[in-house]
């Protein structure tokens, strides 16, 4: 076996990976598709023009000589707050051929929080589009340990464009092994303050491998578009790992996402695959009541961040004909790890396990609960972080014997499919019976004038904790209390009788993380 290839043995099922002992990722996700013929195949569509798979491979190359010629060393953390463009992918992919750990983090962040990464990271490097500036430079400029090298990818002299420019077109990749640090991404704050994640080079084949071609079945025929951005994992695989793993092309947009910026890139790049987040597609249903979108193109639809509920699906399948392929994944596990299938799905679920995957629902000691039961999700597969960054209690208690705590509960239904039922700290005890935030928000979704909704627990005068709601009206016009009983009527309708919200809030937005997930806690207070 030559360095830096990967076997894969499809005689079984899920395929067998195999790494060669020197292994650097760069290679067979970049500079592999020019030596098979593709230099000329467009891997990249964006509104500011096309790039090849040619030069894909010639601008990683430069994007590496440019960071090696400012003196880092090997291992040394390359902070990326980059907009969904060909840079980032210049970038990340030439830090890690040079041998430099990439760290991407979410281009929504404020001042406080860039200076927080800066100097949790350690990094060497830092790197921003131009449009980050106002939040990126004043963190730099505060950081008690800032990264000695700091440049917008474009702009005046000194811009990593102006040195991408003057270097070469070629590079050796840096020696590193499949299980080696390869990049890091932050968790995205669901729980509280954001933890870097340490992923190796084997993390992103598995994922692109056992999800992006075994489940989706994704080949080099497939343009990939991700309403999800690149920083972080979920947008990381559908828009930048599965098209390169496969051949196939990636569609960006850099600008922020909402239905009609959607629906016209979809119209305009005609994707066969295209990845959202529940959030989105409930506005885009919204949106398509008023007009309507050509989605022909589109032969699956994923979704990911917060559970899909199934009256979304029903909805999106009767207006489109298209069926969306829920499922969950997580930061430290990199992509989606449990899923529905195209052949293979049920509304209201986040599907079966992925190939490559174990699974087990555990009680708090540990013990597997019975079949049917709530409990916490735990798994297992080649594409587990190795530890949070600089927090080995915080790894002690996720990491264990090859397991990772996900902190989802969840059950497994008569059929084989997983039910989320939220995150485990946000179980609602209800009576003396536990009860799952995410039905409850379901139900209230499936009324027609409701888009968006989060249950937390409250304790009433006995301090007994009940359920509270936080409601986003298609109509803020509706908020009214009358309206309040008529929700409270419709969950009492197809609820148990002590599910039911006991207050409403109805608000014009809600606290979630890059991926969409609702961050409970904030709303909790």
């Amino acid at each position: 076996m030559q360095d830096n290839t990967v076997n894969i043995d499809t005689s079984q099922s899920p395929a067998r990976l195999t790494f060669a002992l020197v292994f650097n990722v760069a290679v067979p996700f970049i500079d592999r598709h020019v030596d098979e013929g593709r230099g000329a195949k467009i891997a990249i569509r964006t509104a500011d023009g096309d790039v090849t798979y040619g030069e894909l491979a010639a601008n990683v190359n430069r994007a590496g000589n440019a960071l090696h010629g400012l003196g880092l060393e090997a291992g040394d953390r390359v902070v990326m707050a980059i907009k969904d463009c060909p840079a980032f992918f210049y970038i990340f992919w030439g830090a890690i051929k040079a041998g430099y750990v990439p760290v991407p983090v979410n281009t929504l962040l404020r001042a406080n929080d860039y200076r927080f990464i800066f100097e949790n990271s350690g990094c060497a490097a830092a790197i921003y589009s131009p449009e980050f500036a106002t939040e990126v430079e004043p963190a730099l400029a505060e950081a008690d340990t800032g990264p000695a090298h700091q440049l917008a990818t474009e702009g005046e002299a000194g811009t990593l464009a102006a040195l991408m420019e003057a270097a070469p077109d070629t590079l050796q990749p840096a020696p590193a092994s499949a299980d080696d640090d390869c990049f890091w991404l932050y968790t995205s704050g669901t729980t509280g303050a954001p933890k870097g994640g340490v992923h190796a080079h084997r993390d992103m084949v598995v994922t692109s491998q056992y999800y992006g071609v075994e489940t989706l079945g994704a080949s080099d025929d497939d343009i990939h578009f991700s309403a999800a951005k690149l920083f972080f994992a979920y947008g990381l695989g559908n828009a930048m790992t599965f098209p390169l793993w496969t051949g196939g092309q990636a569609v960006l947009f850099g600008g922020r996402p909402t239905p009609e910026t959607i629906f016209e890139t979809i119209e305009t790049y005609r994707p066969t695959i295209y990845y959202g987040v529940p959030t989105l597609y409930a506005a885009q249903l919204h949106a398509l009541e008023e007009k309507s979108a050509d989605l022909s193109s589109l032969r699956a639809c994923v979704s990911a961040g917060e559970p899909l509920p199934a009256n979304i699906f029903e909805r999106w399948r009767d207006k489109t004909s298209l069926t969306i392929l829920d499922g969950i994944g997580t930061t430290e596990i990199l992509h989606i790890f449990i899923g529905n299938r195209p052949d293979t799905h049920k509304p209201g679920t986040s599907g079966r396990l992925v190939p490559g995957y174990d699974a087990k629902i555990v009680d708090d000691d540990d013990n597997p609960v019975t079949a049917g039961e709530v409990g916490n999700l735990m798994i297992r597969g080649g594409s587990i972080i190795s530890r949070y960054w600089e927090q080995p209690e915080r790894t002690a208690q996720a990491l264990v014997d090859g397991w990772i705590r996900t902190g989802d509960s969840y059950y497994q239904d008569n059929d084989g499919y997983f039910v989320c039922c939220g995150r485990s700290d946000d179980m609602l005890k209800v009576g003396g019976i536990w009860v799952s935030p995410v039905e409850i928000e379901a139900q209230l979704v499936a009324h027609d004038k409701v888009l968006e909704a989060a249950i937390v627990g409250r304790p009433d005068d006995d301090e007994m904790i009940k359920p509270e709601a936080f409601v986003i009206l298609t109509d803020p016009g509706d908020a009214s209390d009358a309206f309040a009983d008529e929700l409270r009527a419709h969950c009492k309708s197809a609820l148990a009788p002590y599910k039911y919200p006991r207050w409403f809030n109805f608000v014009e937005e809600l606290p979630k993380t890059a991926t969409g997930k609702i961050q409970r806690f904030k709303l909790r207070g």
